[in-house]
Protein backbone atom coordinates (compact mmCIF):
# COMPACT_ATOMS: atom_id res chain seq x y z
CA UNK A 1 0.00 0.00 0.00
CA UNK A 2 2.76 2.36 0.88
CA UNK A 3 4.57 1.43 -2.33
CA UNK A 4 1.56 2.31 -4.49
CA UNK A 5 1.00 5.53 -2.54
CA UNK A 6 4.42 6.94 -3.31
CA UNK A 7 3.82 7.55 -7.02
CA UNK A 8 0.47 9.15 -6.21
CA UNK A 9 2.12 11.43 -3.63
CA UNK A 10 4.79 12.32 -6.08
CA UNK A 11 2.21 13.14 -8.73
CA UNK A 12 0.33 15.33 -6.26
CA UNK A 13 3.55 17.04 -5.26
CA UNK A 14 4.33 17.60 -8.94
CA UNK A 15 0.90 19.11 -9.50
CA UNK A 16 1.32 21.40 -6.50
CA UNK A 17 4.78 22.44 -7.70
CA UNK A 18 3.42 23.11 -11.19
CA UNK A 19 0.67 25.26 -9.76
CA UNK A 20 3.23 27.13 -7.66
CA UNK A 21 5.42 27.70 -10.71
CA UNK A 22 2.42 28.74 -12.76
CA UNK A 23 1.27 31.10 -10.02
CA UNK A 24 4.76 32.52 -9.80
CA UNK A 25 4.92 33.00 -13.57
CA UNK A 26 1.47 34.58 -13.60
CA UNK A 27 2.52 36.86 -10.75
CA UNK A 28 5.71 37.68 -12.61
CA UNK A 29 3.83 38.43 -15.80
CA UNK A 30 1.32 40.49 -13.83
CA UNK A 31 4.16 42.35 -12.11
CA UNK A 32 5.86 42.95 -15.44
CA UNK A 33 2.62 44.22 -16.96
CA UNK A 34 1.86 46.33 -13.91
CA UNK A 35 5.31 47.88 -13.85
CA UNK A 36 5.40 48.21 -17.63
CA UNK A 37 2.06 50.00 -17.87
CA UNK A 38 2.82 52.26 -14.91
CA UNK A 39 6.29 52.92 -16.24
CA UNK A 40 4.87 53.91 -19.62
CA UNK A 41 2.34 56.23 -17.97
CA UNK A 42 5.05 57.73 -15.77
CA UNK A 43 7.19 58.29 -18.86
CA UNK A 44 4.28 60.12 -20.50
CA UNK A 45 3.82 62.36 -17.48
CA UNK A 46 7.54 63.15 -17.29
CA UNK A 47 7.61 63.88 -21.02
CA UNK A 48 4.64 66.22 -20.64
CA UNK A 49 6.37 67.92 -17.71
CA UNK A 50 9.51 68.36 -19.79
CA UNK A 51 7.55 69.87 -22.68
CA UNK A 52 5.68 72.24 -20.36
CA UNK A 53 8.90 73.30 -18.66
CA UNK A 54 10.53 73.93 -22.02
CA UNK A 55 7.63 76.12 -23.12
CA UNK A 56 7.71 77.95 -19.78
CA UNK A 57 11.25 79.15 -20.48
CA UNK A 58 9.76 81.53 -23.02
CA UNK A 59 7.52 83.01 -20.31
CA UNK A 60 10.11 83.61 -17.62
CA UNK A 61 9.91 87.35 -18.20
CA UNK A 62 6.26 87.12 -17.09
CA UNK A 63 6.21 85.49 -13.62
CA UNK A 64 2.42 84.99 -13.72
CA UNK A 65 2.64 82.82 -16.85
CA UNK A 66 5.66 80.97 -15.49
CA UNK A 67 3.77 80.28 -12.25
CA UNK A 68 0.87 78.66 -14.13
CA UNK A 69 3.28 76.52 -16.14
CA UNK A 70 5.05 75.32 -12.98
CA UNK A 71 1.68 74.26 -11.54
CA UNK A 72 1.12 72.08 -14.63
CA UNK A 73 4.62 70.64 -14.33
CA UNK A 74 4.02 69.82 -10.66
CA UNK A 75 0.81 67.95 -11.52
CA UNK A 76 2.64 65.75 -14.03
CA UNK A 77 5.64 65.08 -11.78
CA UNK A 78 3.34 64.18 -8.89
CA UNK A 79 1.53 61.67 -11.07
CA UNK A 80 4.82 60.18 -12.27
CA UNK A 81 6.02 59.83 -8.69
CA UNK A 82 2.83 58.08 -7.61
CA UNK A 83 3.10 55.63 -10.51
CA UNK A 84 6.69 54.68 -9.63
CA UNK A 85 6.43 54.38 -5.85
CA UNK A 86 3.67 51.80 -5.15
CA UNK A 87 4.51 48.52 -3.30
CA UNK A 88 4.66 46.38 -6.44
CA UNK A 89 7.12 48.78 -8.08
CA UNK A 90 9.26 48.59 -4.93
CA UNK A 91 9.19 44.77 -5.14
CA UNK A 92 10.31 44.93 -8.77
CA UNK A 93 13.24 47.14 -7.78
CA UNK A 94 14.74 44.06 -6.04
CA UNK A 95 14.89 42.07 -9.29
CA UNK A 96 18.27 41.49 -10.96
CA UNK A 97 19.13 43.77 -13.92
CA UNK A 98 15.64 45.33 -14.14
CA UNK A 99 15.70 46.43 -10.50
CA UNK A 100 18.44 49.10 -10.83
CA UNK A 101 16.70 50.50 -13.92
CA UNK A 102 13.39 50.80 -12.07
CA UNK A 103 15.08 52.21 -8.97
CA UNK A 104 16.75 54.90 -11.03
CA UNK A 105 13.43 55.85 -12.64
CA UNK A 106 11.63 56.12 -9.29
CA UNK A 107 14.48 58.18 -7.80
CA UNK A 108 14.44 60.59 -10.72
CA UNK A 109 10.64 60.88 -10.60
CA UNK A 110 10.73 61.63 -6.87
CA UNK A 111 13.55 64.15 -7.30
CA UNK A 112 11.89 66.17 -10.05
CA UNK A 113 8.58 66.06 -8.16
CA UNK A 114 10.31 67.47 -5.08
CA UNK A 115 11.74 70.26 -7.22
CA UNK A 116 8.46 71.05 -8.97
CA UNK A 117 6.19 70.73 -5.96
CA UNK A 118 8.29 71.63 -2.92
CA UNK A 119 10.76 74.08 -4.44
CA UNK A 120 9.57 75.80 -7.61
CA UNK A 121 5.85 75.98 -6.86
CA UNK A 122 6.20 78.08 -3.66
CA UNK A 123 8.86 80.19 -5.34
CA UNK A 124 6.62 80.72 -8.37
CA UNK A 125 3.75 81.79 -6.12
CA UNK A 126 5.90 84.54 -4.65
CA UNK A 127 7.47 85.42 -8.00
CA UNK A 128 4.05 85.80 -9.62
CA UNK A 129 3.66 88.99 -7.64
CA UNK A 130 7.14 90.24 -8.48
CA UNK A 131 7.55 92.88 -11.16
CA UNK A 132 10.94 93.55 -12.72
CA UNK A 133 10.02 97.22 -12.56
CA UNK A 134 10.81 96.95 -8.85
CA UNK A 135 14.46 96.99 -9.87
CA UNK A 136 14.04 100.42 -11.41
CA UNK A 137 15.03 103.18 -8.95
CA UNK A 138 12.45 105.89 -8.43
CA UNK A 139 13.87 109.26 -7.42
CA UNK A 140 17.10 107.59 -6.39
CA UNK A 141 15.45 104.87 -4.26
CA UNK A 142 14.78 101.16 -4.79
CA UNK A 143 11.82 99.45 -3.11
CA UNK A 144 13.33 96.69 -0.94
CA UNK A 145 10.09 94.87 -0.07
CA UNK A 146 10.00 92.56 -3.15
CA UNK A 147 13.49 91.23 -2.34
CA UNK A 148 12.52 90.55 1.26
CA UNK A 149 9.36 88.73 0.15
CA UNK A 150 11.15 86.39 -2.22
CA UNK A 151 14.15 85.60 0.02
CA UNK A 152 12.55 82.88 2.19
CA UNK A 153 10.94 81.06 -0.75
CA UNK A 154 14.23 81.16 -2.66
CA UNK A 155 16.17 79.74 0.29
CA UNK A 156 13.64 76.93 0.78
CA UNK A 157 13.70 76.18 -2.94
CA UNK A 158 17.51 76.07 -3.07
CA UNK A 159 17.57 73.59 -0.16
CA UNK A 160 14.96 71.30 -1.75
CA UNK A 161 16.69 71.36 -5.12
CA UNK A 162 20.02 70.59 -3.45
CA UNK A 163 18.54 67.51 -1.78
CA UNK A 164 17.03 66.35 -5.09
CA UNK A 165 20.36 66.86 -6.86
CA UNK A 166 22.14 64.81 -4.18
CA UNK A 167 19.61 61.97 -4.58
CA UNK A 168 20.16 61.81 -8.35
CA UNK A 169 23.93 62.11 -7.99
CA UNK A 170 23.85 59.10 -5.63
CA UNK A 171 22.33 56.81 -8.31
CA UNK A 172 24.81 54.12 -9.33
CA UNK A 173 25.10 54.53 -13.10
CA UNK A 174 27.13 51.33 -13.63
CA UNK A 175 24.24 48.82 -14.11
CA UNK A 176 22.04 51.20 -16.08
CA UNK A 177 21.42 50.79 -19.79
CA UNK A 178 22.96 53.58 -21.87
CA UNK A 179 19.74 55.55 -22.69
CA UNK A 180 18.68 55.56 -19.03
CA UNK A 181 22.19 56.43 -17.86
CA UNK A 182 22.27 59.39 -20.26
CA UNK A 183 18.84 60.52 -19.06
CA UNK A 184 19.92 60.33 -15.40
CA UNK A 185 23.06 62.34 -16.20
CA UNK A 186 20.97 64.95 -18.01
CA UNK A 187 18.57 65.29 -15.06
CA UNK A 188 21.51 65.52 -12.67
CA UNK A 189 23.09 68.30 -14.70
CA UNK A 190 19.79 70.16 -14.91
CA UNK A 191 19.26 69.91 -11.15
CA UNK A 192 22.79 71.15 -10.48
CA UNK A 193 22.22 74.14 -12.75
CA UNK A 194 18.84 74.85 -11.14
CA UNK A 195 20.40 74.64 -7.67
CA UNK A 196 23.07 77.13 -8.75
CA UNK A 197 20.48 79.53 -10.16
CA UNK A 198 18.22 79.30 -7.11
CA UNK A 199 21.22 79.74 -4.83
CA UNK A 200 22.18 82.87 -6.74
CA UNK A 201 18.64 84.20 -6.32
CA UNK A 202 18.83 83.49 -2.58
CA UNK A 203 22.13 85.34 -2.27
CA UNK A 204 20.82 88.30 -4.25
CA UNK A 205 17.63 88.51 -2.20
CA UNK A 206 19.70 88.37 0.98
CA UNK A 207 22.52 90.72 0.01
CA UNK A 208 20.73 93.44 -1.95
CA UNK A 209 18.45 94.72 0.83
CA UNK A 210 21.35 94.79 3.29
CA UNK A 211 23.69 96.51 0.83
CA UNK A 212 21.02 99.05 -0.01
CA UNK A 213 20.69 100.03 3.62
CA UNK A 214 17.66 98.04 4.77
CA UNK A 215 19.16 97.76 8.26
CA UNK A 216 20.85 101.14 8.36
CA UNK A 217 23.15 103.38 6.30
CA UNK A 218 25.95 101.79 4.28
CA UNK A 219 28.90 103.20 2.33
CA UNK A 220 30.81 101.61 -0.57
CA UNK A 221 34.04 102.55 -2.30
CA UNK A 222 33.77 102.10 -6.07
CA UNK A 223 36.93 101.48 -8.11
CA UNK A 224 36.75 102.27 -11.83
CA UNK A 225 39.27 99.94 -13.48
CA UNK A 226 40.96 101.18 -16.66
CA UNK A 227 41.46 98.29 -19.12
CA UNK A 228 43.89 100.39 -21.19
CA UNK A 229 46.43 99.80 -18.42
CA UNK A 230 46.06 96.20 -17.35
CA UNK A 231 46.03 94.82 -13.86
CA UNK A 232 45.29 91.19 -12.98
CA UNK A 233 41.63 91.85 -12.20
CA UNK A 234 41.08 94.26 -15.10
CA UNK A 235 42.95 97.56 -14.99
CA UNK A 236 44.37 100.23 -12.73
CA UNK A 237 41.78 101.86 -10.45
CA UNK A 238 42.18 105.25 -12.12
CA UNK A 239 39.13 106.82 -10.49
CA UNK A 240 37.18 106.17 -7.30
CA UNK A 241 33.81 107.16 -5.87
CA UNK A 242 32.01 106.85 -2.56
CA UNK A 243 28.41 105.67 -2.76
CA UNK A 244 26.06 105.79 0.23
CA UNK A 245 22.86 103.79 0.67
CA UNK A 246 20.10 104.09 3.26
CA UNK A 247 16.70 102.39 3.20
CA UNK A 248 16.97 101.78 -0.55
CA UNK A 249 18.12 105.33 -1.32
CA UNK A 250 21.37 105.57 -3.30
CA UNK A 251 23.58 108.68 -3.50
CA UNK A 252 26.96 109.54 -4.96
CA UNK A 253 28.75 111.17 -2.02
CA UNK A 254 32.27 111.81 -3.28
CA UNK A 255 34.64 111.25 -6.22
CA UNK A 256 38.43 111.05 -6.31
CA UNK A 257 41.33 110.11 -8.58
CA UNK A 258 43.90 107.45 -7.79
CA UNK A 259 46.46 110.28 -7.93
CA UNK A 260 44.86 111.63 -4.74
CA UNK A 261 46.35 108.68 -2.87
CA UNK A 262 50.04 108.88 -1.95
CA UNK A 263 52.72 106.25 -2.35
CA UNK A 264 52.87 104.51 1.00
CA UNK A 265 56.28 103.61 2.38
CA UNK A 266 55.13 100.08 3.13
CA UNK A 267 52.06 97.97 2.46
CA UNK A 268 49.02 99.35 4.28
CA UNK A 269 48.10 95.77 5.27
CA UNK A 270 50.27 92.65 5.65
CA UNK A 271 50.46 90.70 2.39
CA UNK A 272 52.46 87.71 3.58
CA UNK A 273 55.80 86.43 2.27
CA UNK A 274 54.30 84.27 -0.50
CA UNK A 275 52.34 87.16 -2.03
CA UNK A 276 55.21 89.64 -1.67
CA UNK A 277 57.56 87.06 -3.19
CA UNK A 278 55.46 87.17 -6.38
CA UNK A 279 54.11 90.74 -6.51
CA UNK A 280 56.43 92.58 -4.08
CA UNK A 281 54.74 95.07 -1.74
CA UNK A 282 53.49 97.32 -4.56
CA UNK A 283 49.81 96.26 -4.38
CA UNK A 284 49.73 97.51 -0.79
CA UNK A 285 51.63 100.74 -1.47
CA UNK A 286 49.80 102.17 -4.49
CA UNK A 287 46.06 102.52 -5.06
CA UNK A 288 46.77 101.95 -8.77
CA UNK A 289 48.11 98.47 -7.95
CA UNK A 290 45.58 97.04 -5.50
CA UNK A 291 44.03 94.90 -8.25
CA UNK A 292 47.40 93.44 -9.26
CA UNK A 293 46.78 90.53 -6.88
CA UNK A 294 44.11 88.34 -8.57
CA UNK A 295 42.05 87.98 -5.41
CA UNK A 296 39.53 90.78 -4.92
CA UNK A 297 39.13 89.98 -1.22
CA UNK A 298 42.72 91.19 -0.84
CA UNK A 299 42.26 94.09 -3.28
CA UNK A 300 39.10 95.29 -1.55
CA UNK A 301 40.68 95.23 1.91
CA UNK A 302 43.73 97.18 0.64
CA UNK A 303 41.57 99.82 -1.07
CA UNK A 304 39.40 100.18 2.03
CA UNK A 305 42.43 100.77 4.23
CA UNK A 306 43.90 103.33 1.82
CA UNK A 307 40.57 105.19 1.74
CA UNK A 308 40.41 105.18 5.54
CA UNK A 309 43.93 106.64 5.79
CA UNK A 310 43.07 109.53 3.48
CA UNK A 311 39.55 110.13 4.85
CA UNK A 312 40.13 110.46 8.57
CA UNK A 313 39.64 106.78 9.35
CA UNK A 314 36.28 106.33 7.58
CA UNK A 315 35.69 102.59 7.19
CA UNK A 316 33.49 101.73 4.22
CA UNK A 317 31.25 98.66 4.33
CA UNK A 318 32.56 97.23 1.10
CA UNK A 319 34.40 97.81 -2.16
CA UNK A 320 33.02 97.49 -5.71
CA UNK A 321 35.05 97.38 -8.93
CA UNK A 322 33.71 98.01 -12.43
CA UNK A 323 35.29 98.74 -15.81
CA UNK A 324 34.25 100.76 -18.90
CA UNK A 325 33.22 97.59 -20.75
CA UNK A 326 30.72 96.83 -17.98
CA UNK A 327 29.70 100.48 -18.12
CA UNK A 328 28.89 100.02 -21.81
CA UNK A 329 26.60 97.11 -20.86
CA UNK A 330 24.79 99.36 -18.37
CA UNK A 331 24.36 102.03 -21.04
CA UNK A 332 22.35 99.52 -23.04
CA UNK A 333 19.87 99.66 -20.15
CA UNK A 334 19.92 103.43 -19.53
CA UNK A 335 20.14 104.54 -23.14
CA UNK A 336 22.51 107.32 -24.30
CA UNK A 337 23.75 109.69 -21.59
CA UNK A 338 24.74 113.30 -22.33
CA UNK A 339 27.86 114.50 -20.49
CA UNK A 340 28.53 118.07 -19.31
CA UNK A 341 31.05 118.35 -22.17
CA UNK A 342 28.26 117.77 -24.68
CA UNK A 343 29.52 114.29 -25.56
CA UNK A 344 26.83 111.62 -25.79
CA UNK A 345 27.98 108.43 -24.11
CA UNK A 346 26.48 105.27 -25.62
CA UNK A 347 26.92 101.53 -25.34
CA UNK A 348 28.84 101.66 -28.62
CA UNK A 349 31.26 104.53 -27.98
CA UNK A 350 31.88 104.27 -24.21
CA UNK A 351 34.92 101.99 -24.45
CA UNK A 352 36.88 103.84 -27.20
CA UNK A 353 35.97 107.25 -25.75
CA UNK A 354 36.91 106.48 -22.15
CA UNK A 355 39.92 104.26 -22.80
CA UNK A 356 41.56 105.92 -25.80
CA UNK A 357 40.06 109.04 -27.34
CA UNK A 358 40.15 111.00 -24.09
CA UNK A 359 43.96 110.85 -24.14
CA UNK A 360 44.08 112.40 -27.60
CA UNK A 361 41.72 115.15 -26.44
CA UNK A 362 43.27 116.04 -23.08
CA UNK A 363 47.02 116.05 -22.44
CA UNK A 364 46.65 117.15 -18.81
CA UNK A 365 45.90 114.18 -16.48
CA UNK A 366 43.78 116.48 -14.31
CA UNK A 367 41.54 117.23 -17.30
CA UNK A 368 41.32 113.50 -18.02
CA UNK A 369 40.30 112.83 -14.42
CA UNK A 370 37.64 115.53 -14.63
CA UNK A 371 36.21 113.93 -17.78
CA UNK A 372 36.13 110.49 -16.14
CA UNK A 373 34.43 111.94 -13.04
CA UNK A 374 31.78 113.66 -15.16
CA UNK A 375 31.13 110.46 -17.11
CA UNK A 376 30.79 108.37 -13.93
CA UNK A 377 28.46 110.89 -12.29
CA UNK A 378 26.29 111.16 -15.41
CA UNK A 379 25.86 107.40 -15.76
CA UNK A 380 25.15 107.09 -12.03
CA UNK A 381 22.48 109.77 -12.34
CA UNK A 382 20.91 107.95 -15.29
CA UNK A 383 20.88 104.63 -13.40
CA UNK A 384 19.15 106.10 -10.35
CA UNK A 385 16.73 108.45 -12.12
CA UNK A 386 14.13 105.78 -12.90
CA UNK A 387 14.25 105.56 -16.69
CA UNK A 388 16.27 102.35 -16.86
CA UNK A 389 14.96 99.26 -18.65
CA UNK A 390 14.90 96.77 -15.72
CA UNK A 391 15.26 93.63 -17.86
CA UNK A 392 18.18 95.14 -19.73
CA UNK A 393 19.71 96.19 -16.41
CA UNK A 394 19.55 92.62 -15.08
CA UNK A 395 21.13 91.34 -18.31
CA UNK A 396 23.89 93.98 -18.10
CA UNK A 397 24.74 93.20 -14.48
CA UNK A 398 24.65 89.43 -15.12
CA UNK A 399 26.96 89.73 -18.11
CA UNK A 400 29.36 92.01 -16.26
CA UNK A 401 29.42 89.57 -13.33
CA UNK A 402 29.95 86.52 -15.55
CA UNK A 403 32.89 88.25 -17.28
CA UNK A 404 34.38 89.29 -13.91
CA UNK A 405 34.03 92.98 -14.77
CA UNK A 406 31.84 93.60 -11.73
CA UNK A 407 33.50 92.65 -8.44
CA UNK A 408 32.30 93.02 -4.88
CA UNK A 409 33.97 92.62 -1.50
CA UNK A 410 32.12 93.07 1.78
CA UNK A 411 33.84 94.01 5.02
CA UNK A 412 31.14 92.00 6.82
CA UNK A 413 32.14 88.36 7.19
CA UNK A 414 28.62 86.91 6.86
CA UNK A 415 28.00 88.77 3.61
CA UNK A 416 31.44 87.95 2.23
CA UNK A 417 30.74 84.28 2.92
CA UNK A 418 27.67 84.50 0.64
CA UNK A 419 29.79 86.05 -2.10
CA UNK A 420 32.79 83.73 -1.76
CA UNK A 421 31.75 81.11 -4.34
CA UNK A 422 30.60 83.58 -7.01
CA UNK A 423 32.41 85.36 -9.83
CA UNK A 424 31.49 88.64 -8.11
CA UNK A 425 34.00 87.79 -5.36
CA UNK A 426 36.86 87.75 -7.88
CA UNK A 427 38.60 84.81 -6.16
CA UNK A 428 41.75 82.94 -7.15
CA UNK A 429 41.02 80.17 -9.70
CA UNK A 430 39.26 77.36 -7.84
CA UNK A 431 39.76 73.66 -8.60
CA UNK A 432 37.14 71.11 -7.55
CA UNK A 433 36.19 67.51 -8.37
CA UNK A 434 34.69 68.51 -11.72
CA UNK A 435 36.91 71.32 -13.02
CA UNK A 436 40.61 72.18 -12.77
CA UNK A 437 41.09 75.92 -13.29
CA UNK A 438 44.12 77.77 -14.59
CA UNK A 439 44.62 81.49 -14.20
CA UNK A 440 46.26 83.91 -16.63
CA UNK A 441 46.58 87.43 -15.24
CA UNK A 442 48.04 90.31 -17.26
CA UNK A 443 49.54 93.57 -16.01
CA UNK A 444 50.90 96.63 -17.79
CA UNK A 445 54.62 97.18 -17.38
CA UNK A 446 54.83 100.22 -19.66
CA UNK A 447 53.37 102.70 -17.20
CA UNK A 448 50.97 103.92 -19.88
CA UNK A 449 47.76 103.14 -21.75
CA UNK A 450 49.22 100.89 -24.47
CA UNK A 451 47.03 97.91 -23.50
CA UNK A 452 44.19 99.44 -25.51
CA UNK A 453 46.20 98.16 -28.50
CA UNK A 454 47.22 94.77 -27.07
CA UNK A 455 45.20 91.60 -27.59
CA UNK A 456 45.60 88.42 -25.57
CA UNK A 457 44.71 85.11 -27.21
CA UNK A 458 44.93 82.01 -24.97
CA UNK A 459 44.50 78.32 -25.80
CA UNK A 460 44.09 75.38 -23.43
CA UNK A 461 44.22 71.72 -24.49
CA UNK A 462 44.74 68.24 -23.17
CA UNK A 463 47.78 66.80 -24.96
CA UNK A 464 47.34 63.30 -23.54
CA UNK A 465 44.76 62.15 -21.05
CA UNK A 466 43.33 59.01 -19.54
CA UNK A 467 40.00 58.79 -17.78
CA UNK A 468 39.23 57.00 -14.52
CA UNK A 469 36.80 57.04 -11.66
CA UNK A 470 33.14 56.21 -12.20
CA UNK A 471 30.49 57.41 -14.61
CA UNK A 472 29.04 59.57 -11.86
CA UNK A 473 32.44 60.89 -10.69
CA UNK A 474 34.90 60.73 -13.60
CA UNK A 475 38.56 61.61 -13.16
CA UNK A 476 41.49 62.15 -15.48
CA UNK A 477 45.27 62.26 -15.67
CA UNK A 478 47.75 63.27 -18.36
CA UNK A 479 49.43 66.37 -19.74
CA UNK A 480 47.96 69.70 -20.84
CA UNK A 481 49.30 72.82 -22.55
CA UNK A 482 48.32 76.45 -22.00
CA UNK A 483 49.43 79.18 -24.41
CA UNK A 484 48.96 82.93 -24.32
CA UNK A 485 49.74 85.03 -27.40
CA UNK A 486 50.11 88.79 -26.95
CA UNK A 487 49.83 90.98 -30.07
CA UNK A 488 50.53 94.70 -30.27
CA UNK A 489 48.08 96.16 -32.81
CA UNK A 490 49.34 99.76 -32.46
CA UNK A 491 50.32 101.53 -35.72
CA UNK A 492 53.90 101.15 -36.87
CA UNK A 493 54.52 104.85 -36.18
CA UNK A 494 53.01 104.62 -32.68
CA UNK A 495 56.06 106.35 -31.18
CA UNK A 496 55.14 109.60 -32.95
CA UNK A 497 51.44 109.22 -33.81
CA UNK A 498 50.17 108.35 -30.34
CA UNK A 499 50.11 110.77 -27.41
CA UNK A 500 52.90 110.46 -24.86
CA UNK A 501 50.36 109.57 -22.17
CA UNK A 502 49.44 106.45 -24.18
CA UNK A 503 52.97 105.31 -25.14
CA UNK A 504 54.60 106.21 -21.86
CA UNK A 505 57.20 108.30 -23.64
CA UNK A 506 60.04 105.91 -22.86
CA UNK A 507 59.43 105.65 -19.14
CA UNK A 508 60.51 102.47 -17.32
CA UNK A 509 63.06 101.86 -20.11
CA UNK A 510 60.32 100.87 -22.56
CA UNK A 511 60.63 102.41 -26.03
CA UNK A 512 57.56 104.44 -27.14
CA UNK A 513 55.09 102.22 -29.01
CA UNK A 514 56.33 99.03 -27.35
CA UNK A 515 53.96 97.33 -24.92
CA UNK A 516 55.46 95.57 -21.91
CA UNK A 517 53.25 92.96 -20.29
CA UNK A 518 53.89 91.33 -16.93
CA UNK A 519 52.02 88.04 -16.74
CA UNK A 520 51.18 85.59 -13.97
CA UNK A 521 50.15 82.01 -14.78
CA UNK A 522 48.43 80.09 -11.98
CA UNK A 523 48.45 76.28 -12.20
CA UNK A 524 45.61 74.23 -10.67
CA UNK A 525 46.36 72.81 -7.25
CA UNK A 526 48.34 69.59 -7.53
CA UNK A 527 49.40 70.09 -11.17
CA UNK A 528 53.13 69.83 -11.88
CA UNK A 529 55.08 72.05 -14.28
CA UNK A 530 56.73 70.17 -17.16
CA UNK A 531 57.98 73.00 -19.36
CA UNK A 532 57.61 76.75 -19.89
CA UNK A 533 58.85 78.87 -22.81
CA UNK A 534 58.20 82.33 -24.20
CA UNK A 535 59.12 84.15 -27.40
CA UNK A 536 62.53 85.77 -27.05
CA UNK A 537 63.71 83.23 -24.51
CA UNK A 538 62.55 85.38 -21.61
CA UNK A 539 63.02 83.82 -18.20
CA UNK A 540 60.28 82.96 -15.74
CA UNK A 541 59.94 83.81 -12.09
CA UNK A 542 57.13 83.04 -9.71
CA UNK A 543 56.38 81.26 -6.48
CA UNK A 544 53.42 79.75 -4.65
CA UNK A 545 50.15 81.51 -3.81
CA UNK A 546 47.69 79.76 -1.54
CA UNK A 547 48.82 76.32 -2.65
CA UNK A 548 49.02 77.16 -6.36
CA UNK A 549 52.22 77.18 -8.39
CA UNK A 550 52.63 80.59 -10.06
CA UNK A 551 54.84 81.45 -13.04
CA UNK A 552 55.62 85.10 -13.79
CA UNK A 553 57.16 86.69 -16.87
CA UNK A 554 57.69 90.08 -18.50
CA UNK A 555 57.79 90.50 -22.28
CA UNK A 556 58.08 93.50 -24.63
CA UNK A 557 56.06 93.49 -27.85
CA UNK A 558 56.67 96.04 -30.62
CA UNK A 559 53.88 97.38 -32.87
CA UNK A 560 52.73 94.67 -35.26
CA UNK A 561 54.59 91.93 -33.37
CA UNK A 562 53.49 89.07 -31.15
CA UNK A 563 54.90 86.99 -28.31
CA UNK A 564 53.66 83.62 -27.05
CA UNK A 565 54.09 82.03 -23.65
CA UNK A 566 53.66 78.23 -23.55
CA UNK A 567 53.24 76.25 -20.34
CA UNK A 568 52.98 72.44 -20.23
CA UNK A 569 51.82 70.69 -17.08
CA UNK A 570 51.00 67.21 -15.86
CA UNK A 571 47.74 66.41 -14.09
CA UNK A 572 48.01 63.95 -11.21
CA UNK A 573 45.95 60.75 -11.05
CA UNK A 574 42.39 61.51 -10.00
CA UNK A 575 42.28 65.04 -11.39
CA UNK A 576 39.15 66.70 -12.70
CA UNK A 577 38.45 65.74 -16.35
CA UNK A 578 37.59 69.31 -17.37
CA UNK A 579 40.07 72.18 -17.65
CA UNK A 580 39.02 75.83 -17.63
CA UNK A 581 40.80 79.17 -17.83
CA UNK A 582 40.15 82.25 -15.71
CA UNK A 583 41.81 85.35 -17.17
CA UNK A 584 42.07 89.11 -16.95
CA UNK A 585 39.03 90.82 -18.49
CA UNK A 586 40.35 92.97 -21.33
CA UNK A 587 38.50 95.05 -23.95
CA UNK A 588 36.88 91.98 -25.48
CA UNK A 589 34.74 89.33 -23.74
CA UNK A 590 36.96 86.67 -22.15
CA UNK A 591 37.18 83.41 -24.12
CA UNK A 592 35.18 80.45 -22.89
CA UNK A 593 38.13 78.08 -22.79
CA UNK A 594 37.23 74.54 -21.75
CA UNK A 595 39.09 71.29 -22.47
CA UNK A 596 37.47 67.96 -21.55
CA UNK A 597 39.21 64.61 -21.27
CA UNK A 598 36.78 62.30 -23.04
CA UNK A 599 36.63 58.53 -22.37
CA UNK A 600 38.33 56.51 -25.10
Amino acid sequence: MSESANPRALRQAGVVFAWIVAAFLVALVFLACWVGVRGFLAYQHLSDAQATAGAAREDLSDPALASAAIADVAADTSAARALTSDPLWRVAEALPWAGPQLGAVSTVAAAVDDVAGSALAPLADVASGFDLAALRPQDGRIDLAPFTDIREAAATGASSIGEAADAVDAIDRTPLVRPLRDAVDEVGTLLDETETATGALTRAATLLPAMLGADGPRSYLVLFQNNAEWRSLGGIPGATALVRTDGGAISLAEQASSSDFPRYDESVLPLGPDVEGIFSARPGRFMQNVTQIPDFAVSGALAREMWARERGGEQVDGVIAIDPVALSYLLAATGPVTLPTGDVLTAENAVPLLLNEVYFRYEDPAAQDAFFAAAAASVFSALTAGGTDPAALVDALSRAGDERRLLLWSARDDEQALLADTTLAGPLPQTDDDVARFGVYLNDGTGSKMDYYVTATPTLTWDTCATGGSAASPTASGTATLTVTLTNTAPADAATSLPRYITGGGAFDVAPGVARTVGYVYLPEGFELQDATITGDVGFGGGTHDGRRVLSFAVDVAPGASATATVTVSAPEGSAPQLELVSTPTLVPPPDLVAVCEPA
